[in-house]
């Protein structure tokens, strides 16, 4: 069927949408890069409209974040995919890592540069305990609440055993999901030992080829046009950049202490969310 639908698209000159998923996945605000299901729901939806819909292109370019909002896009694009009947090829940047490679698993063919991180097929959750600083600047911690595990991983709180379990239970839950989804989207492409597979190990592309995890070795560009001859349109879909990005590119970002209250407590979250985004890059030393 995927043949089928590759000869018909070449009969004509071919149109096709290029998807930017790029950045982490999840949590995105008024200042925040996060993307989100509802935040991409107009530009996939626009990526699949043309009428002389040839494919549809992703570049991806994301170290991962919430599994939710990864499953919530990859389902979108899987079913607005076989809605049209049209192929989608997805094109790996620097990354595509945990919840960057579930968006990569929506492609029928996943292409990546030899030097891109693939896989983290696994879930991780990280946070801090602040209890031995609380009680060293002699801080008095109250918290009151409605329901005995409602303060799950509380920082400020020693570490509880129940609440481990908890989280690891939860963890399982999400990680055989991801499972399922890369088995759902590779089949019997994938290569080696589900243990390896499913571990939390990266690749490069060139080892993720070997793996069964990606298709093969190709920039987005020259793949389509070997695909669809040498004339493909290339049509962007753009999405609206975040508020502290647009800031920062116009210079605008050093005048924020004029701005109205609201929007300076934004910019400090801002600020916070820029950094969390940086920690989940330099995992893979990006």
């Amino acid at each position: 069927m995927f043949q089928d639908l590759i000869d018909k698209a070449t009969r004509r000159r071919p149109v096709i949408p290029v998807l930017r998923l790029h950045g982490v996945i999840g949590g995105a605000g008024r200042l925040s890069r996060g993307m989100t299901d509802g935040g991409l729901a107009d530009p996939i939806e626009r990526a699949f409209k043309p009428k002389k819909l040839a494919a549809v292109a992703l570049s991806i370019n994301s170290p991962g974040g919430s599994a939710a909002q990864s499953a919530m896009i990859a389902a979108r694009i899987r079913r607005l995919a076989d809605e049209r009947e049209v192929p989608v090829y997805a094109f790996c940047e620097d990354a595509a890592a945990s919840g960057g490679y579930w968006l990569a698993t929506a492609a029928d063919r996943i292409y990546a540069d030899e030097a891109s991180i693939i896989g983290s097929i696994g879930v991780i959750s990280a946070s801090f305990g602040f209890t031995g600083l609380i009680e060293k600047l002699g801080v008095e911690r109250r918290m009151h609440t409605a329901g005995q595990r409602k303060s799950l991983g509380d920082p400020f709180a020693p570490e509880r055993a129940e609440d481990v379990v908890r989280i690891e239970r939860l963890q399982q839950v999400i990680h055989d999901r991801f499972k399922d989804q890369v088995r759902a989207s590779r089949g019997d492409r994938l290569k080696g030992e589900e243990e390896e597979l499913f571990s939390g190990e990266i690749w490069t592309g060139a080892e993720a080829v070997e793996t069964g995890l990606i298709d093969g070795i190709g920039h987005l560009v020259p793949t389509m046009r070997a695909e669809f001859g040498e004339e493909p349109r290339f049509v962007v879909v753009s999405t609206r950049r975040p508020l502290l990005q647009r800031l920062s590119d116009s210079g605008q970002a050093g005048r924020m202490a004029a701005a109205p209250p609201g929007l300076g407590a934004d910019f400090a979250a801002g600020l916070v969310e820029a950094a969390e985004e940086r920690a989940l890059w330099s995992r893979f030393g990006l």
